[in-house]
């Protein structure tokens, strides 16, 4: 095993360059949610170049790859990694910055795109290192409702043949470079979108009895929704985040608009209470358009569900990665407010979805979603022989006396 172990370390060092140059070409080169076409086929003639069988157009740009060991066992690991960028301006200036204004992979899906590559090239090129099948998964819309996960499963394509465990590994800023991070149970929020008109009387600000005001109103409705969810907390003691994002009312110095538009997202870690939390939004702004003489029309877009790693799962992947990496090389994380559509696919298989560093030590943090984001590469040398050598060992069975 432990000829293995070197193997994958050795062969994943190798890929340095190439994993580099995937990365800044999706980088370069990005697309938003749904619109990943010119990435997917970038993946697609990749895959056909390296005698990689795919399925593709699924979920619209989605793609599943499939390599077979050759090895005795016949479990099935799926292994996602997100195309879509986020709709930001890019500030960095590098060879390899965006070209298209206003899209940014600002979120590591490049990174998570290159890495896959990288590991599906060592499980490849050493066939013989495992059984079983490892299916890779190129998955749509991660980032904008409904989730590409949702759409995927949905699609029925793996059905056939079924995962028995599905991983994600994503990329954290907050992480030095070298390390992996992970969290049993409970890892990252619930998110739903809220979308709130107020429409009544607008006309002349100077005129306020012919009006109704409608910041004035939205104003006060942000404040009870945020009051009202606070009280709740304190007495439930769930992690919840309501926020709210985008207050729009066109009017001008003297206009009182007819409606203001509000967004915000709404999230939680219990389903129960996620549930009972949006009814709530609801009856809140059905009061307050009793209260003021206007009407208050809610619309929830329904997100994703609380994200669940598998609890065996995340505690031997730790076991395999301080095997791998070292002792100090493995951290555990509290609960984040963030969210993932990865949290889809824990009801399909037992779920792993865990952290890779990117950051230098003693350097300043390039915060996910900024139009300044960026990472250290060397991080995806890490994320590759760490992938792949969970990989070979959960297709391997119990491997706990031999890692």
């Amino acid at each position: 095993m432990s000829g293995i172990k070197e193997k994958i370390l050795h062969q994943s060092a190798e890929l340095r360059d190439e994993v580099i140059r995937l990365r800044r070409h999706f980088h370069k080169f990005p697309e938003l949610s749904y619109k990943e076409t010119d990435t997917a086929a970038f993946i697609c003639e990749w895959l056909q170049k390296n005698g990689i069988p795919f399925r593709k157009e699924i979920a619209g740009t989605g793609i599943i790859g499939a390599i077979k060991g050759t090895g005795t066992g016949d479990k099935v690991i799926a292994i996602r990694a997100e195309m879509d960028a986020l709709p930001i301006t890019e500030r960095n200036q590098a060879d390899y910055s965006s070209i298209h204004t206003g899209i940014m992979h600002a979120c590591g899906h490049d990174a998570h795109m290159a890495m896959l590559m990288g590991t599906a090239t060592v499980l490849n090129n050493n066939r013989d290192m495992f059984g079983g099948t490892v299916l890779l998964i190129f998955q749509p819309g991660e980032e904008k409702s409904p989730g590409g996960a949702k759409l995927m499963i949905e699609s029925g394509e793996l059905n056939d043949p079924k995962p028995d465990i599905i991983i994600a590994q994503h990329i954290l800023p907050e992480l030095e470079t070298g390390k992996t991070g992970y969290k049993a149970g409970r890892y990252m929020a619930s998110c739903d979108e809220i979308y709130i008109t107020v429409a009544g009387r607008g006309g002349h600000a100077a005129l306020p009895g012919l009006t109704t005001d409608q910041i004035y109103i939205a104003s006060h409705l942000v404040v009870r929704l945020k009051d009202r969810m606070a009280a709740h907390q304190a007495v439930n003691k769930i992690p919840t985040v309501l926020g709210i994002g985008r207050i729009s009312g066109e009017g001008a110095t003297n206009i009182i608009p007819e409606k203001v538009e509000i967004a915000g997202t709404f999230r939680t870690f219990d389903e129960k209470w996620r549930k009972e939390a949006l009814d709530l939004v609801r009856l809140i702004a059905d009061e307050t358009a009793v209260e003021f003489g206007v009407r208050i029309i809610v619309r929830v877009e329904t997100g994703y569900p609380v994200l669940v790693n598998d609890d065996k799962l995340t505690s031997r992947a730790m076991e395999l990665s301080k095997g791998l990496l070292g002792n100090d090389k493995i951290e555990t994380f509290d609960i984040r407010m963030s969210s993932d559509d990865f949290s889809f696919y824990s009801a399909l298989a037992p779920s792993l979805y865990y952290r890779i560093g990117i950051r230098k030590k003693d350097t300043e943090m390039r915060k996910l979603h900024t139009a300044d984001f960026d990472l250290d590469e060397e991080g995806l040398v890490t994320g590759v022989a760490n992938l792949t050598w969970l990989i070979h060992n959960f297709l391997s069975g119990d491997q706990r006396n031999q890692s």
